[in-house]
């Protein structure tokens, strides 16, 4: 899937030993008694900026495992388990130039270079979230967190402490509540007027696809019993057909439009405020799933002013038909120092499966005469996403459902068809998430990058199969089956959508288990990956899905130097005793060779 570096080529050896030859015979040639004319060289010496040393490094600079997670014979894997392949790594100007045992280093150093003792902490290939929403984390820093709330009374409480902060008739706005577990019975907007009766109230649920608001905000946006849903979107309304106060899938838009908009210096603050929480939790790098222009021009402002602290792949929105003209006719961008890239485009093809709005074959196990919404119902734009393929860009489609995947499918062999070139895009399907088991092998065919996330597996484990049945679920975060077809993974959190904390990433893609360690053996367990396979699917993996597996994803010589320094052994760790994973912290994060984050603890 993924070519494993080779030194130098026969082709090049041969040129080597010609040289070699014709040298020889030049200086054999030569006349005998003349002393050789001698030449002064200017010795370039490099010199080290950071070295890190006395630690536990994993290169990955080896093969990828078999499809059933069997390491590479080339690993520095033995019947003992895991070992490290280095122990010490050195940077200059950006770059590793030296990685091993420290034997060389001398030559490296001098009074500049900064030398850090790592006492046997683990260094591994920096990490990258290959499918975040940065301006929302950015946002629920700053507004109501109602991640993990378990009830609408719950998350009433939350807001409560927060609206101290806000002034008399500010919006309070909140974001985190599980769509998919309160989908059998959503609360209404006369629980939110008891609580704030004159203040607009707008709660965004965890994934997006669902918002609860009460009287005060619709009355303010102008919706009321005569609203319209728009195309794959719901109002839902209570028996008097006045609106409940939920929004779902396309109708959220009707109150996010409404809101009071941020300004751009807002925004911009947001993004910041976003990457650098993930510079904190490890991360040197993330894709934007969805930039639209506000997103752009933040992102374009950072990288002018030198002010990203990681790097960022932009997706850009395909519902932005502006912005998206506008790229049709520049064409794909790939930054020369890798700081933003803009290559690719994000496009929805259906909806959620916890607001069944995720498009299926065959109706909802529990909601019989319901398969969900796609294509040209939800929005989807084939006009515009053909033309940005067309034009050389990546697309990462969001497809949930069985048929939602399969029509997706089916969209991107149609535009093969039609440009043949397209298929050499590494193109995506954000979440693969219900697959019918006669389609996985047509995503290693096709050339398609699977980006999944571990974490909603164990999330929606408590609902998943209710809504799909005890046969469908076993195509449903199905990573192994992918693997064993030879489809290319990537592995992310859909960040605020599910906790971003690479602990928990790779806890749920070893144990299918959830934060408690349930259920006791895992969910559906022959669908896990190994402890190298959930670390690739964060590193190498996510390169490769955004083309950038040549310049890092390993650490080698050469390649930029962006790299996590974790407490704990995520390959060693996460084979033995997978459940300390979530006892792991974040050390330092370095992005081309800058420290960016480090632990004062």
């Amino acid at each position: 899937m993924i070519g494993w570096p080779i030194t130098f080529s026969i082709k090049q050896l041969s040129c080597k030993l010609m040289v070699l030859a014709l040298g020889l015979l030049i200086v054999s040639c030569g006349e005998q008694d003349s002393p050789p004319k001698s030449e002064t060289k200017a010795v370039v010496k490099v010199t080290a900026d950071l070295v890190l040393k006395n630690a536990k490094i994993y290169t990955l600079n080896w093969p990828d495992p078999d499809e059933d997670g069997q390491p590479s014979a080339y690993a520095p894997y033995n019947q003992k388990g895991w070992h490290p392949d280095a122990t010490t790594i050195a940077i200059s100007e950006g770059k590793i130039i030296y990685v091993g045992d420290g034997d060389e280093l001398t030559s490296l150093i001098d009074e500049s270079t900064q030398q850090l003792d790592l006492q046997g902490a683990t260094v591994i290939p920096g990490l990258v979230d290959s499918h975040v929403h940065v301006a929302e984390l950015g946002e629920i820093l700053r507004r109501v967190n109602l991640i993990d709330v378990q009830t609408p009374q719950q998350a009433i409480e939350r807001a409560k402490v927060f609206e101290t902060q806000l002034s008399q008739g500010e919006w309070l706005i909140g974001q985190g509540w599980d769509e998919g577990a309160w989908a059998t019975n959503y609360p209404n907007r006369q629980l939110l007027d008891a609580a704030f009766p004159d203040r607009p109230v707008v709660f965004k649920s965890l994934h997006g696809f669902a918002i609860w608001t009460n009287s005060k905000a619709l009355q303010m946006i102008g919706i009321n019993e005569k609203s319209q849903a728009p195309v794959g979107g719901e109002i839902v309304l209570d028996e008097q057909f006045n609106p409940t106060g939920i929004f779902l899938n396309n109708a959220t838009n009707l109150i996010k439009d409404g809101i009071p908009k941020t300004t751009a210096a807002e925004f911009e603050q947001f993004i910041a405020d976003g990457l650098a929480k993930m510079a904190r939790d490890g991360y040197v790098s993330v894709h934007q799933a969805g930039a639209a222009t506000e997103h752009m021009n933040a992102f374009e402002k950072l990288r002018a002013e030198n002010r990203l602290p990681i790097r960022v792949y932009a997706m850009l929105s395909a519902r932005d038909k502006s912005l998206a003209d506008k790229w049709v006719k520049k064409g794909p961008y790939t930054d020369p120092q890798g700081w933003l890239d803009i290559r690719s485009v994000k496009a929805y093809y259906d909806g959620a499966l916890g607001s069944r709005g995720a498009r299926l074959l065959e109706p909802y196990s529990d909601l019989p005469d319901h398969k969900g919404v796609s294509g040209d119902g939800y929005g989807f734009d084939g006009e515009i996403v053909k033309e940005l393929m067309k034009s050389g860009f990546q697309v990462g489609i969001h497809a949930i459902g069985d048929a939602g995947n399969r029509e997706t499918l089916d969209y991107l062999q149609s535009v093969y068809n039609e440009y043949p070139l397209a298929k050499n895009n590494r193109h995506r399907i954000e979440h693969a998430q219900v697959i019918s088991e006669q389609d996985i092998p047509r995503l290693a065919k096709m050339s398609i990058v699977a980006s999944m996330e571990p974490p909603h597996a164990v999330e929606d484990k408590t609902w998943a199969e209710t809504r799909l049945g005890s046969d469908r679920i076993k195509g449903a975060y199905a990573w192994r089956s992918l693997r064993q077809a030879n489809v290319a993974l990537t592995f992310n959190s859909d960040l605020p959508g599910s906790d971003h904390n690479i602990f928990y990433g790779l806890h749920s893609a070893i144990t299918r288990q959830d934060k408690n360690s349930q259920p006791e053996n895992g969910w559906y367990p022959e669908q896990s990956m190994t402890a190298e396979e959930a670390l690739r699917g964060y590193t190498i993996w996510a390169t490769y899905s955004a083309f950038r597996e040549e310049q890092t994803g390993v650490l080698a010589n050469g390649r930029w130097a962006d790299i996590t320094v974790l407490d704990i052994d995520p390959l060693q760790v996460g084979e033995t005793q997978p459940q300390k994973l979530l006892d792991g912290k974040v050390l330092m994060t370095i992005v081309n060779g800058k420290i960016v984050y480090q632990s004062q603890k």
